[in-house]
């Protein structure tokens, strides 16, 4: 299946970035950029992205974070390459790296060895950390998770878990987009550009802030999620018939006593003890088991309809393979057809945003390593010199 061919009315039309990425932060920030309309031109070393060849829990990293982008093969650190490079970047409006503190520098392609020759040039960074004492130090999605209270959070008291995704590093590339384009718009008003930074173990410190926050209120060391005093008498997951399972939130008295009448105990919500909401966190020890006891009467399916007939929020507990079918993710246009770069074709989840009722979609295929590398370094040709 073919991509939508190029369009000149999104949002960020004419705008051309170059992106020296791997992994998962940088390239969620062009891919950002890309499915709004920018140019995208993602510089590959000779080989390709060792991205494209992860294993494991990697294996997906490239064709989902990539898309809608353009292929250049450079060696940064020749001459040759660094002279395309310099060339490459007069060219464009910003310039993403997600690299180790240190490499860009090496390649005499930081922001300060730019500045002074592209002073319109945005440059933003993605870092492990903003600077700092920490900020020479190396980091990873789950380093900073332990370093930043969410996998304290996020696991049992004692077990600290990292959440099942890459929050860190798409997040940090989405602050990266943000930066990107408050930087565009202040350079509409000034002429001049800057560099941007975004770092994940800010960013992770920022997912926690609400606790922290909770702290400082409080002055009480919030527990972890899995061993919290939930501030709604309701909010868990619940093993039904066959043991399936369902969340179950009922978090006003509106809504626990539309729950009961759905269980067929509308005696429970007359209850005193039962009464508001308060009183039902204060008895959750005793009323939890006596939902409990009657969620197991029920099939996930059936339960599922009538909750939603009575304005109960509940889920199901998917996994991500089952995603793939959801009806509402389909309907919704979250997922599109991409052509991959070996000419197969992939389902690809796009931007959770709708702009004027239009989803940002797929407009290319996956680039090939170095696939426009002629394309985009033609017109850059240098003369020869008789």
């Amino acid at each position: 299946m073919k991509a939508s061919p190029e369009r000149n009315d999104l949002p960020l039309a004419g705008v051309r970035v170059i992106e020296f990425t791997h992994m998962v932060m940088g390239p969620t920030c062009g891919m950002i950029l890309a499915d709004l309309g920018a140019e995208v031109i993602k510089v590959e070393p000779p080989g390709g992205d060792k991205t494209r060849k992860l294993p494991g829990l990697g294996i997906g990293f490239f064709r989902t974070f990539n898309r809608n982008k353009k292929s250049v093969v450079l060696d940064i650190h020749s001459p040759e390459g660094h002279a395309a490079a310099l060339d490459l970047i007069g060219t464009c409006d910003v310039l993403i790296e997600n690299f180790r503190p240190g490499l860009m520098a090496s390649a005499g392609l930081d922001y300060a060895a730019l500045a002074q020759r592209f002073p319109r040039l945005i440059y933003v960074s993605h870092k492990g950390f903003l600077p700092g004492p920490y900020e020479k130090r190396l980091a990873l999605d789950e380093v900073v998770q332990m370093m930043g209270g969410l996998a304290y959070m996020t696991g049992l008291p004692g077990r600290p878990l990292r959440v099942g995704a890459s929050v860190n590093d798409i997040m940090g590339g989405m602050f990266g987009a943000i930066g990107a384009l408050a930087a565009l718009r202040e350079r509409d008003r000034t002429g001049r550009g800057q560099e941007v930074q975004s770092a994940l173990f800010e960013n992770c410190v920022f997912l926690c802030a609400q606790h922290l926050q909770q702290y400082l209120m409080t002055g009480e060391p919030p527990p972890p999620m899995s061993a919290r005093v939930s501030a709604w008498s309701v909010y868990d997951v619940f093993t039904l018939a066959e043991g399936e399972q369902l969340f179950i939130g009922a978090v006003s008295d509106k809504q626990f006593v539309a729950l009961c009448d759905v269980l067929g105990c509308p005696e429970l919500a007359r209850e005193p003890r039962f009464a508001t909401n308060a009183a039902r966190v204060a008895a959750r020890a005793e009323l939890i088991p006596l939902l409990a006891e009657r969620l197991k009467q029920h099939r996930a399916e059936t339960l599922a309809a009538k909750l939603e007939a009575a304005g109960i929020p509940y889920a199901p507990i998917a996994r991500p393979e089952q995603l793939v079918n959801d009806p509402h993710l389909k309907a919704s246009g979250g997922l599109a057809p991409m052509t991959t770069d070996d000419g197969g074709t992939t389902e690809v989840v796009l931007l959770p945003l709708a702009m004027d009722g239009r989803r940002p979609g797929v407009r290319r295929p996956l680039a090939r390593v170095g696939e426009h590398t002629d394309e985009v370094l033609g017109p850059l040709a240098r003369p020869a010199v008789s």
